[in-house]
């Protein structure tokens, strides 16, 4: 059974930007897409573990203010080195105005 977590109010992420969320000792990151959908990736960098709600959203990309490494949040993928692994991606769904991811 997928346990679903109340991560945000869909009101508190502008279009094409992220916002960290602490949960049970881990960190993630919500974006809020450009066509006003919404992601779930894991919160930290895959080079370094940098915290990526610091980072710069432009499009379906998340960049990573320490190395500039970019990743596809809605896939997860690697796309710029430094990094070369890929982000962990979290079911997503919109209900009552909240963002619940599933971890």
């Amino acid at each position: 059974m997928t346990d679903w977590i109340d991560a945000c109010g869909t009101d508190e992420i502008d279009e094409e930007d992220v916002i960290r969320f602490d949960h049970d000792g881990r960190t993630f990151a919500i974006y809020h897409g450009p066509g006003g959908d919404f992601f779930c990736t894991d919160g930290l960098c895959t080079h370094e573990q940098v915290h990526l709600s610091e980072g710069l959203v432009m499009d379906y990309e998340i960049e990573c203010p320490k190395h500039n490494a970019t990743f596809d949040y809605r896939s997860g993928a690697a796309l710029r080195a430094p990094a070369c692994v890929n982000l962990t991606t979290y079911p997503v769904k919109i209900e009552d105005g909240r963002v619940l991811i599933a971890i």
